[in-house]
């Protein structure tokens, strides 16, 4: 015994140090992790005027909140059972100062603005609902109704969106006064039992007319992407009166078959006088579970050495780039103050609006127009997911709201902030027959994004900063496709996707705000293109050539300058400075808008007033400071007459010449749901933006200047002092890498090898 246990402790010492020679090879292997401090300074430097535009702090909004509850004769509550017959405080967000004010204060030539909020109530007991402004924040000492001065009319409560409160009313509504009333319906139709319920997901706008509030109900079944499993039962609920006990059904659809009371379905049910629905189990294709393993992780980014841009409070920092930032709760994501080589190019750039019209042969998605920012397109940023919505070592910010809430709610790394290498070069030019040399830089950008899950869709929204002076903003959609029960006639308005399901057609429209500022705030709106013309040749005048010539034209007034949809538009589209570069050319930024768009709602249809907007695909404004936005939190619940209707925006048709312009911008796609949109629509394909680039505005492309150029000879392909890469092998925490090498030069064609 005595000898096998001294065999054993040999081999477990042995095996001991073999494994520890093993991991300390391993890693002597791997270069030490990348420092996440900055290798070098910041070319920019923060300025905490940015706080200007910030969000509201925690304490501001609780701050609000206190005083806004402590005036007596307003008689509010903060309670989230709130019924729609109290008064309810339904938001609190900052107030955007007026543009002319924050300008003196930017650049030093005027006091800071007063910090403001707003606040909304829903005003049961007198039906109606109030815009209060109360400042100073954090402090806050007055308050003042804005309804009438920002709206020109009082706001009636039937207006207001379904709150917490009112969405709990209903779902007891549909549990005592339907369901419990179709048991065996429920049972034998949907396999609902105690363990297994419908889930609701409503339609909008809600009735036909102003003052309506009748909502079609359509349900689906209690499983992972219930959007994509309707059962063919909608309900059409009457919740006009803020007393729930007054509501009720005034239709029930239910296997493609109309019913005028819950009680006209029970007995045709139990009478056989339906063509029954039969459940069964239905297969979870709605589910993202992974279906296999996965074999590794797949390409990862990192710094190395450090990350290239800073952020500070609401502001951030990148290369010749300076920006500030916010959340707003109902438009979601927006910058101010945006600078390039510290000269404001924009004052503001931020989502405004996100429409889908659907098309249907069911109830609730015939009338279906969803306005996003009714609802809250900020609202529902929630946290992101590290390595997946953004790469793994992004900055990540929290941000604050108060919407719909008893208290501010935090919603930890809702924003997400990198640099990115975009995956071709920014610019590059390899050997002629003339020079043998490489020149080129990586298109390495800056992303600021954010991701709202708004009921079935997941909107991915993206502001890049590249170093070339452009800004592209743009969108893309994923999540899951809104459905319904097929019946017959169905596949008129889609495609079916799942047994019994009809992947419904539907348009998606977004609309953006670009208030640019190109060298002051007097611009102007230009327009260039191209056209051929029959050229007499100068040197045989009797010749004649087709020959494309620059066309350029300047709007003058704001209807001029509103582009519809259905009109040929200038390719290339300019808000422009008196201001020149040096050859002479005015300064300008060119807007380059990607869209797939489908047809805008006819405006002969009464609902489209409140998304008059989506009539242009680029229009021109003059900058007031009571146009801050193209649509409203009330146009949804009273779609036919908005709160906001743009149009009347350009109704006045004032000159747009030498003046602060501000352009408004849609964009978008139609979707015509398909097999691959199960489970999940992907984001591939999906989305529009629009891109702005310097056109004129400067004397050459400042890229130019970055250190992120690389430039060799032939025999210098190695040499690290104007190409990174050469060295980048040897980097102390690059992963292990093979060594550059380059011999495009061989290749090279020389006139010399014809001799």
């Amino acid at each position: 015994m005595n000898s096998l246990l001294k065999w054993a402790l040999i081999l477990f010492v042995l095996g001991s140090v073999i494994l520890n020679i093993v991991l300390i090879g391993v890693h002597s292997g791997r270069g030490p992790k990348c420092s996440a401090q900055h290798a070098h300074p910041l070319r920019a430097q923060h300025d905490n005027r940015s706080l200007l535009f910030a969000d509201l702090t925690r304490e501001e909004y609780f701050q609000v909140q206190q005083y806004m509850l402590q005036q007596k004769g307003l008689d509010i509550s903060s309670k989230q059972t709130t019924k729609p017959s109290g008064n309810f405080l339904f938001l609190i967000d900052l107030s955007l100062p007026k543009k002319s004010e924050a300008l003196d204060y930017l650049d030093g030539k005027g006091p800071k603005p007063v910090r403001k909020a707003t606040v909304v109530v829903f005003y049961g007991t007198k039906n109606y609902i109030k815009e209060y402004e109360v400042w100073p924040l954090p402090d806050p000492a007055s308050h003042k109704d804005v309804t009438r001065e920002r709206y020109g009319t009082e706001l009636p409560l039937s207006k207001r969106l379904v709150t917490i409160g009112e969405y709990t009313l209903m779902f007891g509504f549909f549990q005592d006064e339907v369901f419990s009333k179709l048991g065996q319906l429920m049972k034998e139709s949907f396999g609902v039992d105690r363990d297994r319920k419908l889930n609701a997901f409503e339609q909008m706008p809600r009735g036909v007319r102003s003052g309506d509030r009748k909502t079609w109900v359509s349900f689906f079944r209690d499983m992972s992407g219930m959007y994509i499993h309707p059962v063919g039962f909608e309900v059409l609920l009457n919740h006009e009166s803020t007393n729930a006990s007054s509501w009720k059904v005034e239709r029930l659809l239910y296997n493609g078959r109309y019913f005028n009371s819950v009680e006209q379905l029970k007995q045709d049910y139990e009478n056989g006088n339906v063509q029954k629905i039969v459940y069964k189990e239905s297969v979870d294709y709605g589910s993202l579970k992974p279906r296999s393993s996965p074999l590794q992780i797949g390409p990862q980014q990192f710094d190395v050495e450090g990350k290239r841009y800073s952020v500070q409070d609401n502001q951030v920092v990148y290369m010749k780039w300076r920006f500030a930032f916010g959340l707003s709760s109902l438009t979601g994501m927006r910058v101010f103050d945006v600078r390039f080589k510290g000269e404001r190019v924009a004052y503001e750039i931020s989502v405004q609006e996100a429409m889908s019209v659907y098309g249907s042969v069911t109830p609730g998605m015939i009338l279906t127009k969803f306005l996003d920012s009714s609802i809250g397109i900020g609202r529902f940023a929630h946290e992101l997911v590290r390595g997946i919505d953004c790469p793994y070592q992004s900055t990540y910010v929290d941000t604050y709201r108060y919407i719909d809430t008893p208290a501010p709610v935090r919603f930890r790394n809702s924003i997400c902030i990198f640099e990115h290498n975009m995956g071709q070069p920014l610019r590059r030019h390899f050997a002629d027959f003339f020079h043998h040399s490489f020149g080129g830089m990586v298109n390495s950008a800056l992303v600021f994004r954010t991701i709202t899950a708004i009921g079935n869709y997941d909107y991915m929204w993206d502001f890049i900063f590249y170093q070339s002076g452009s800004v592209e903003v743009k969108v893309h959609a994923t999540g899951y496709i809104s459905s319904s029960y097929l019946v017959d006639g169905a596949l008129k308005y889609g495609h079916q996707v799942a047994e019994n399901v009809l992947g419904n057609i539907h348009t998606h429209f977004i609309n953006f705000k670009v208030d640019l500022d190109v060298s002051g705030v007097k611009n102007m709106f230009q327009t260039k293109d191209m056209e051929f013309v029959n050229v007499s040749l100068p040197w045989m005048p009797d010749r004649y050539a087709m020959v494309p010539q620059l066309v350029e034209k300047q709007l003058k007034t704001e209807q001029e300058a509103a582009l519809r949809y259905d009109t040929k538009t200038p390719r290339y589209l300019h808000i422009a400075s008196n201001k020149t570069n040096r050859w002479g050319h005015q300064r300008s930024y060119r807007l380059q808008v990607f869209s797939f768009a489908g047809d805008h709602l006819p405006e002969s249809q009464t609902e489209e007033r409140a998304m008059s907007w989506a009539r242009y695909k680029v229009a021109i404004t003059k900058h007031k400071d009571f146009e801050q936005t193209s649509s409203s939190l009330y146009n949804q619940n009273d779609i036919w007459t908005p709160a906001v209707d743009f149009s009347k925006f350009i109704e006045d048709n004032e000159s747009i010449e030498d003046e602060d312009l501000v352009v408004w911008v849609t964009t978008g796609f139609l979707h015509i749901p398909h097999a691959e949109d199960i489970p999940n629509t992907v984001t591939v394909g999906n989305g529009g933006g629009v891109l702005l680039r310097p056109h004129n505005y400067f004397d050459e492309d400042p890229s130019i200047g970055s250190a992120d150029s690389a430039y060799f000879d032939p025999g210098a392909e190695a040499s690290c002092e104007n190409n990174r890469m050469a060295c980048f092998s040897q980097e102390t925490c690059s992963p292990n890498l093979e060594t550059f090498t380059y011999h495009g030069f061989e290749g090279v064609m020389k006139f010399n090898d014809w001799d």
